[in-house]
Formats: structure tokens, sequence, C-alpha cells
């Protein structure tokens, strides 16, 4: 399941960034070529960043690639290192699912109700955040793997 999900990720991050390239080109293009600029091609950058930013991190999540400063992992024992991946990890998760998921979703859920729009395209504006409650899950389930396959914790 999880090389499914990795390969879905990486597909989507292609896409969303292609869209994201494909707009500012073309904003540049009808800008000082065609001198007749588009409207809609900044909110369709604005909304393919913030999808692209927190997919992208979702999958950095997955693959281990965030920065991390080693700064006490090195000064930890060897067979402490494990516990403290864990809590870093059981922290990544409880983050992941509070902020992300549970307000993710309230926020989608509140724009909804208020039915709040964007301003030129008038796009449901919890559409473009339902990508937080999204990559919540990506970021609980991605953390969860880790954590299980920390089995032997070192007390």
């Amino acid at each position: 399941m999880r090389k499914t999900i990795d390969t879905f990720l990486e597909k989507a991050l292609i896409l969303i960034f292609s869209l994201m390239l494909f707009s500012v080109i073309w904003q540049v293009f009808s800008r000082f070529l065609l001198k007749s600029p588009s409207t809609i091609t900044d909110e369709i950058s604005s909304f393919s960043l913030i999808w692209l930013g927190l997919l992208g991190a979702a999958y950095a999540t997955g693959k281990r690639l965030h920065l991390a400063i080693d700064l006490i992992p090195s000064h930890i024992v060897a067979k402490r290192q494990k516990l403290y991946e864990s809590i870093v990890q059981g922290s990544i998760l409880i983050f992941g699912f509070l902020v992300m998921v549970i307000g993710g979703a309230r926020l989608c859920w509140l724009t909804f109700v208020f039915q709040q729009k964007s301003a030129t395209l008038e796009i449901p504006l919890g559409f473009i955040y339902l990508v937080i409650p999204i990559s919540g899950i990506l970021i609980c389930y991605y953390s969860l793997v880790i954590l299980l396959r920390k089995k032997d914790l070192a007390l």
C-alpha cells in the first residue's frame, strides 16, 4: 500500500508542479507578448503552490527527506536513539492528527458553511483547503509506518 501511495503522490506532485509552471509561463507570455494579462493565473499559481507544499511535506515525511538537526541524536547513546526517534515520530503523528486532520477538516467545513469562494475563479475555498486534512492523513500514515517499524524500543 505504501508503494501505491508513494507513486500516486509522486505523480500528483509532478502534475501540480507542471500546472503551476504552465500557469506562470502563460502569465508572462500573456502579459508581455500579448499585452493582455491573464486574470486566473495568479490564483492557479497560488493554489498550486499550497497543494504542492503540503503534499510535498507529506511525501517528504514518508521518504524521511525533511531537514533534521542531528544535535540531540548524536549525543544520545545508541540504545536510546530508537526511543528518541519514536518520540519524534509520535510527536509528528500527534501534530498531524490534531492540527492538520482535525484543524484542517474544521477549516474546510467552515469555508463551506460560510460559502467562501476565491476572488477570480470563484472556487469554494473548502476545496483549496482540503489539502490540509489530506496531507495530515498522509503524514499520520507515514509516521505510523515508521513507528511500527521501530518495534524494539530500548528503554
